[in-house]
């Protein structure tokens, strides 16, 4: 049962808001926990006991570092409390994430064949692995001052953000769930959370998973051994490149809304990072929370600013390289990590030439750059990712098909992929990534995520200037509810969200 999922949407959610309107105040609290630990315990029965452990050891590490905190002379133990909490979750997250991927590349290099385990990964780990890391580094701080177990519990387990984040603060969502009068039925809440709910179902089951028909078939073509061609390998790329956009902006906005059932605001997540004319501002845009993450808890780690000038590159190559890793256990993702650290290096070093370039070459150099790395992301293997980027640039062989061609092995011989299908979903996706306003401007007098105003001030490409706001009227109710039919009509089989399985 996942958010795009027909259960889910007529029987979980409404029952869950029910009650937590219904009894409200404490008792809401606990309907919203116990319901969060039902959601996590559907999805995979066998780690409930684990995220419940979890949940429980670095609710005691912090307790204890909030008391020690408050004891001048026990200010010695901290660190050992502190590390003891860092290394026992990521001891956990590499053991379930990373620990098969460590003894097959010993394998490899050591010629031995130590047996890999069956290890089934838990849903959400990266994502409460480093929420839980975050606070017990703040109340490691100081910056934490008490906190009660129900709390922690519906913080760490909320639902809307389990699995696939945001990656929140303690700090920005425990008052919020403490406040007592969020439990009060507020119907300008519930409108914008069904807005952006099933906005966000329509970009993840009409979009999203239309994409997915080109992408995978190309990508999984490849993998095989498949070669494929100048037309085939932009294809894949650019349909990857728009699938996980809408993905992953349709789970952002889905958590979004959901958490607006309950009069709560998360953090934002996802802002048009499509339209960005750098790749420091990408990172500002796409992610946000993870990007805060890393920046907050490895760069300023490692040194941050701080440092010389060829340390503060390095930084930032290692602290994305840890973001790739996080994604996932593989070489792919290390390289994309690697590429983007990279990026980064060189998107800093060009702003201190002080260079102006006009905003659509840069635009183009980012998105480009962006495209590069989303074929690692998503291939196979490092070999897949360099035959899509050899295809891309001609090399494997660079000829557009001749229409008599076309009509006898196909545009796409390699994956058999519609060319229709291929050309209007990339084109329509592509268009509504560039030239449509996201939903957090089309509600920005709504305030319904908790953002900086720099997210209005970063630089990006606006092309057709286009102006719409979500207003509380009849208009919008009707073209919300056409939104929500089309979206649940399309809703056949549900398909995970990409975030899912990190």
């Amino acid at each position: 049962m996942f958010f795009n999922s027909l259960p889910f949407i007529f029987l979980f959610l409404p029952l869950v808001a029910g009650g937590y309107y219904l009894l409200g105040g404490k008792r809401g609290q606990i309907v919203l926990a116990v319901a969060s630990l039902f959601f996590y315990f559907q999805l995979i029965p066998e780690y409930l006991p684990l995220f419940l452990v979890s949940i429980a050891f670095n609710y005691t590490i912090g307790w204890l570092l909030i008391r020690e905190n408050r004891h001048p002379d026990r200010a010695a133990l901290m660190p050992f409390t502190l590390w003891a909490g860092i290394l026992v979750d990521l001891g956990l997250l590499g053991y379930y994430k990373y620990f098969n991927f460590a003894i097959g590349n010993l394998n490899q290099v050591f010629g031995v064949s130590v047996p890999l385990q069956e290890i089934l990964l838990p849903l959400g780990i990266s994502f409460f692995t480093f929420t839980q890391i975050a606070f017990i580094v703040d109340a490691y701080r100081g910056n934490v001052e008490r906190i009660g177990p129900l709390s922690y519990v519906q913080f760490v387990s909320f639902f809307p953000h389990l699995i696939a984040g945001p990656i929140y603060h303690h700090a920005a969502m425990i008052p919020q769930m403490e406040d007592a009068a969020r439990s009060r039925v507020d119907w300008t809440n519930i409108n914008l959370g069904v807005f952006f709910f099933f906005f966000g179902l329509a970009k993840k089951v009409i979009i999203a998973d239309t994409l997915a028909t080109v992408a995978t078939p190309i990508f999984t073509a490849v993998a095989n051994g498949g070669v494929p061609m100048l037309v085939e390998s932009w294809a894949g790329a650019l349909a990857y490149t728009l699938q996980i956009y809408f993905d992953f902006s349709g789970y952002c906005d889905m958590a979004i809304g959901i958490a607006l059932l309950f009069n709560i605001r998360f953090p934002l997540n996802f802002f048009s990072p499509y339209r960005v004319t750098s790749v420091i501002d990408f990172w500002r845009s796409w992610n946000i929370t993870l990007s805060n993450f890393l920046r907050d808890y490895v760069y300023i780690t490692l040194g941050g600013n701080r440092v010389a000038l060829p340390n503060q590159l390095w930084n930032l190559i290692i602290t994305m390289l840890i973001g790739g890793l996080w994604h996932g256990a593989g070489w792919t993702f290390i390289a994309w990590g690697g590429l983007h650290g990279t990026f980064l290096a060189a998107n800093h070093l060009w702003r201190r030439t002080e260079i102006v370039l006009h905003t659509y070459v840069n635009w183009i150099v980012t998105f480009l750059a962006v495209i590069v790395g989303w074929v690692f992301f998503r291939a196979d293997s490092v070999e897949s990712a360099m035959r899509i980027l050899n295809g891309m640039v001609g090399g494997n062989g660079a000829s557009v098909p001749t229409s008599s061609a076309i009509v006898h092995v196909g545009l796409f011989p390699l994956s058999n992929v519609d060319p229709a299908v291929a050309v209007v979903s990339i084109a329509a996706a592509l268009a509504i990534a560039l030239f449509l306003p996201n939903l957090y401007d089309m509600t920005r007098d709504f305030q319904t995520a908790l953002a900086s105003d720099k997210q209005y001030r970063i630089q990006r490409i606006d092309p057709l200037r286009l102006r719409i706001s979500y207003g509380l009227s009849t208009r919008w109710s009707a073209i919300v509810g056409l939104v929500a039919f089309l979206a649940i009509i399309s809703v056949q089989t549900t398909s995970e969200f990409l975030y899912f399985q990190f």
